[in-house]
């Protein structure tokens, strides 16, 4: 029965353990994820920024003289 207990009890310990480590892990991608969300909207307000191309589009562009 001692036997039984301390095996359940070490069981615990490392279920614990884990627990605590997958909480960890989970808390630093979260933290990533919203980094990684404010950089993601940084870049779009940057490119609408951009000045517009003067290339027109393959199919809006007129074909060569040579046509």
């Amino acid at each position: 029965m001692d036997d039984r207990l301390i095996d359940l009890e070490t069981r615990f310990a490392f279920q614990e353990q884990a627990i605590a480590e997958l909480s960890d892990v989970v808390a630093r991608q979260q933290q990533e994820i919203a980094t990684l969300g404010l950089q993601l909207e940084q870049l779009r307000q940057r490119l609408a920024a951009l000045p517009l191309s003067d290339i027109a589009r393959p199919e809006e562009e007129t074909p060569p003289p040579h046509y």
